[in-house]
């Protein structure tokens, strides 16, 4: 069975961090994705450790470019992408739900 080569938006705190470190201890090939380099490439370093092949890419998903760039970054690096954890969350007060009549 190969490898997966699995993809996390958000992946630089909290659950995002999690899951990237229990796919790198399954060894999976990650790439992982952030706003902060220093704070991801420690992180994609971690992984490293744990016998994972890792790559950091700085992305914010509120681009489309930026998300783009991380896909194919994944796909270059690793030649394909089995799971994609899309993770990343934004701040500030989201809008109004719209929810259709029933």
């Amino acid at each position: 069975m190969p490898v997966p080569v699995v993809l996390i938006t958000g992946a630089l705190t909290g659950i995002g961090r999690s899951t990237a470190l229990a796919y790198a201890r399954q060894g999976a090939n990650l790439v992982v994705s952030g706003r902060h380099d220093d704070v991801g490439e420690q992180l994609a370093r971690e992984l490293g450790d744990l016998g994972a092949q890792a790559e950091f890419v700085r992305a914010d998903v509120r681009s489309d470019g930026d998300v783009e760039n991380l896909v194919d970054r994944a796909v270059e690096r690793f030649g394909r992408l089995d799971v994609a954890l899309d993770n990343a969350g934004t701040e500030g007060t989201p809008g109004e739900a719209v929810f259709p009549e029933p």
